[in-house]
């Protein structure tokens, strides 16, 4: 079989720096005839073809499985390029890899486990955490697992209805299946916390004595086998405890820990949730960009009638009204991946055994949470307006576009809903994080277009609603009242829902500053002094200042006639852009195997 070979071009290797071949890797692994769309495949035939690619994946691996799961940059390329081609493989191997074999490879408290089962694909991993009852509240969940002191095992429960785990991929399809369970440990009817354990759920028979499994209905997107699961007096060994810092568990039940708290003990032991982020992240960058290689590919042959009428059709890529969202969205797409690559490395420095060069662990869990937010809810527009642009044609999955909407959807709700971690990173950065630099006012001499201006625009932006939302956190009359009653709120929540608002605004102009900060890092250390991707990082930041421009005028950040410039900085920006659209999402290398195999895009 012919493979095309990535292509090496000043654009893709910014957008891809040489790693060891990592990308290389995972975008090769996806041209295998396996991963080409199966139209006619029912439900539960593409359940199984999710399995079969991800043995295929398994057998491509250049490192082992446990050096994948351990391996963030490995394990963030692998979703960037699988879900270019199929949501539902790389929803299975980011619970097997990360979330299961993780777990288990971060216990270096109990006696060493026989992995091999997992590492082989033998049996499949997954994950139990949520419930219900109990989603981004999961330190509050309700699944028990018993002590018993006298025969040393653990007896798990499912104690009613909204403590049925909901909603993992534990059918039989795919072959035998053990989990990593998360339930709340109770010694001689003492609340422990909640920890994790190691649970066989079936075989090949179908599910373990004890063990319910209900199928759930099927989803939109990419589908998993996704199902309820509930135990009954599942007797598990005293093995089956993932210990960690966070918890160890003597033979008479004393339960010994180095973190007092119970919601931090349960925070350390789901802590690959954060490295799920990364993933979830990377997956929808890859869907992204391939979304936009699809779309701008098609219209540069989809044509339509010309302006004046007639026969002459011309490419519908020659309007300016189309093109210039398109552009838009790539050059997001360009900010999104040299964010991912920035929060990637600052969270391998966080993990460093160098002293010199880790960093604090709080601000890097909330760097990673904040970029999650912003990229998958950017790519939740890309991939949005790139089916529109396509038509009616890209709303059959046939041709490589429908599906991305709803997997972006599943990323954004994974590992943590993207409101949620953002509303306690908002929380955190109120009083965690300095206000952002005052920057002096616009004296109007300075050039629209030039990105560090609209990078001190960014800035008063982002101390505005830092400033705001402190100010709102302080304010002792009530501004809000319970939608169940009309009370008026009082005390410490009432003055959170005061600050919200503005704190959430406040990780977003954050995140956007982030973001093209990351982009000049990464064109400074490539030596990359292209007019072409400098014009386009101008691009990204005047479109998503659009919505602070009120906001800059009144802080003085913008003069008038500054303001009045801005319509006419992104109509010229765009015609210098539009020529070069092709060039700029052939960089992104989506594999000719995937885009030729797309009826839309096959003339």
């Amino acid at each position: 079989m012919s493979i095309t070979p990535p292509r090496p071009t000043p654009l893709r290797d910014l957008l891809f720096p040489e790693d060891g071949g990592v990308h290389a890797h995972h975008r090769r692994a996806i041209t295998a005839p396996l991963f080409r769309h199966r139209p006619e495949a029912t439900t539960e035939e593409r359940w199984r073809l999710a399995y079969d690619r991800l043995r295929h994946l398994h057998n491509e691996l250049p490192v082992t499985a446990e050096e994948l799961a351990t391996d963030p940059r490995h394990l963030t390329a692998l979703h960037e390029w699988t879900s270019v081609v199929d949501g539902g493989t790389t929803s299975l191997a980011s619970i097997h890899y990360n979330l299961f074999l993780g777990s288990l490879l971060a216990d270096q408290e109990s006696a060493p486990r026989d992995l091999t089962p997992y590492t082989t694909l033998t049996t499949i991993g997954t994950f139990l955490c949520t419930e219900r009852d109990h989603g981004n509240d999961a330190a509050a969940l309700e699944t028990t697992a018993r002590y018993d002191v006298e025969y040393d095992e653990f007896v798990l429960d499912t104690p009613h209805a909204g403590a049925t785990k909901y909603m993992p991929n534990t059918s039989p399809a795919g072959g035998p299946k053990t989990g990593v369970v998360a339930a709340r440990l109770l010694v001689d009817d003492r609340d422990e916390g909640v920890f994790l354990f190691l649970t066989p759920l079936t075989d090949e028979y179908g599910p373990l004595p004890g063990v319910k499994i209900e199928p759930l209905p099927p989803r939109i997107g990419s589908p998993v086998d996704h199902c309820e699961t509930t135990f009954t007096d599942v007797r598990l060994p005293r093995t089956a405890l993932i210990q960690g810092p966070h918890v160890r568990l003597e033979r008479d039940g004393t339960v010994t820990s180095t973190i007092g708290s119970p919601r931090k003990r349960f925070l350390k032991a789901i802590d690959r949730v954060t490295i799920g982020k990364l993933c979830m992240s990377a997956s929808t960058l890859g869907g992204s960009r391939a979304a936009l290689a699809v779309a701008v590919r098609y219209s540069e042959h989809r044509k339509v009638s010309g302006p004046t009428g007639g026969t002459a059709r011309i490419p519908i890529s020659a309007y300016t009204s189309h093109h210039s969202r398109l552009l838009a969205r790539v050059a997001t797409a360009y900010a999104m991946t040299f964010l991912h690559r920035a929060v990637l490395d600052q969270w391998l420095s966080h993990s460093s055994t160098d002293p010199a060069a880790s960093t604090d662990p709080a601000a890097a869990e909330r760097l990673v949470a904040i970029a999650k937010g912003w990229i998958t809810y950017q790519a939740r527009d890309i991939v949005t307006e790139c089916r529109e642009r396509c038509g009616a044609r890209a709303l059959f999955p046939a041709n490589g576009l429908a599906d991305y909407a709803a997997n972006v959807e599943g990323a954004i709700t994974a590992e943590g809903d993207n409101l949620a971690i953002w509303s306690k990173a908002a929380a955190e950065m109120l009083f965690a994080h300095d206000l952002a630099e005052e920057r002096p006012k616009a004296t109007g001499a300075e050039n629209v277009t030039d990105v560090t201006f609209l990078r001190s625009a960014l800035t008063t932006a982002e101390r505005h609603w830092h400033r705001t939302a402190r100010t709102a956190l302080r304010t002792t009359t009530p501004q809000t009242t319970t939608p169940q009653t009309g009370t008026p709120q009082t005390g410490a929540f009432a003055r959170w829902n005061n600050a919200s608002l503005p704190a959430l605004a406040l990780v977003e102009t954050h995140a956007l500053r982030l973001a093209s900060d990351a982009w000049t890092q990464a064109q400074a250390e490539a030596h990359a002094d292209s007019p072409h991707l400098t014009a386009l990082h101008t691009l990204f930041l005047l479109r998503h200042l659009q919505p602070y421009e009120g906001l800059l005028a009144a802080e003085g950040a913008l003069t008038p006639a500054q303001l009045h410039a801005l319509p006419t900085a992104r109509t010229t920006l765009t015609a210098t852009l539009a020529p070069h659209l092709p060039t700029l999402t052939e960089a992104f290398d989506i594999p000719e195997e995937h885009l030729t195999s797309l009826p839309m895009l096959t003339p």
